[in-house]
């Protein structure tokens, strides 16, 4: 092995272990940029030859060519007078091996190595960040603010050592951010581009109060209290359903926390948003009665067709409470549920004449 070769290989491996590149995939890469530049300078097809063994120290370059009476293809073919040069029982129609010198080679393999490392360094530093930011995908997580652009309201936040951007259209009504401000932030989806990892965050998703409640409250951590669903209109109102499969456990009750510390706490990250806590039930006309609270329900009829709507009957003095400010109430239980809800009061009549 010559000391060149050997220092060309040591700083492959070093590569290798300091940036977690592949010395395979670089030798892989160098070999290719060496076959394109020495087609593109001696005029060969796929005639060429490249020998990179690690192991042994080999490194050269050569050129194969076949042995003709007239040469019509330079790139690829030589005379038998040429061919004797390199090989002395060289007759028509062999293959001879042309190894190129190392002054011809070496600067080609050199410029070639600085490229494909470049690039390398370049994809091993996204491949990383992608898996640091595939590995946050889908939970909450502390942002710091750096930055926020007066004119948009778009803030320019620092998760661990990469800065994203939380959208206006991401942050609550009430949020308002300065520099240096701890924001949590849930993950909605991790990207990937020519341009490197990209992260969606997001305040507004429900996932944001579910992975809220799950850091709460320690009976959903441990798997005793289990959250089956969550809709929510952002920065309004929020309707969370959880159940326990040991009966001895109260899972709204849990969610609440003693003297409701643990709902309070969620309730301030999210700027006062409202939380109704609610008890699932495998049956629908009791989980839609629970999911209309805080409206007392007089009865659920279930349509027979299996087509998951149903009519439901209040008080006369609990209709507007049912529906809800704009029907917000009875918008976000059909979405817990996955119901179609009709609401009627028991008299069968609303107030203005007018059905719902």
């Amino acid at each position: 092995m010559s000391k060149a070769n050997n220092e060309f290989f040591e700083a492959l491996r070093l590569l290798e272990k300091e940036k977690g590149i592949p010395a395979d995939y670089l030798i892989e890469k160098i070999e290719a940029a060496i076959i394109i530049a020495v087609k593109r300078d001696f005029g060969c097809k796929d005639n060429i030859r490249v020998i990179m063994d690690p192991d042994s120290g080999a490194f050269s370059v050569a050129i194969l060519k076949t042995v003709v009476e007239e040469v019509l293809e330079p790139g690829e073919e030589l005379t038998v007078e040429q061919a004797v040069k390199y090989k002395k029982s060289a007759k028509l129609g062999d293959v001879v091996e042309i190894p190129l010198e190392t002054k011809k080679f070496g600067r080609i393999a050199a410029e070639a190595a600085k490229h494909v490392i470049r690039q390398g360094i370049r994809e091993a530093e996204r491949s990383r960040q992608l898996q640091a930011f595939q590995r946050k995908n889908q939970e909450l997580v502390t942002a710091v603010v750096r930055r926020v652009d007066a004119a948009t309201g778009a803030a320019m936040v620092e998760v661990g050592t990469s800065q994203v951007i939380l959208p206006r259209s991401e942050q609550l009504e009430s949020d308002s951010f300065r520099e240096g401000d701890h924001v949590k932030v849930f993950v909605v989806n991790v990207l990937s581009s020519d341009k490197g990892a990209r992260m969606l965050l997001s305040r507004t998703h429900a996932g944001l109060v579910r992975r809220l409640f799950e850091m709460e409250v320690p009976e959903i951590q441990a798997g005793t209290v289990e959250i089956k669903s969550v809709a929510r209109e952002a920065g309004s109102r929020t309707k969370l359903a959880v159940w326990a499969a040991d009966e001895n456990v109260d899972p709204v009750g849990a969610c609440i926390g003693p003297h409701g510390t643990r709902v309070a706490g969620i309730v301030e990250e999210l700027g006062g948003e409202k939380i109704d806590i609610v008890r699932y039930n495998d049956d629908p006309a009791t989980y839609i009665a629970a999911a209309l609270s805080p409206a007392k329900v007089t009865a659920v009829e279930v349509d027979p067709d299996g087509a998951k709507a149903c009519r439901v009957t209040v008080p006369e003095n609990q209709l507007s409470l049912a529906i809800g400010n704009k029907g917000q109430n009875a918008r976000l239980a059909a979405h817990l549920t996955g119901w179609k809800i009709d609401i009627r009061p028991e008299s069968g009549f609303f107030g203005d004449g007018q059905e719902d």
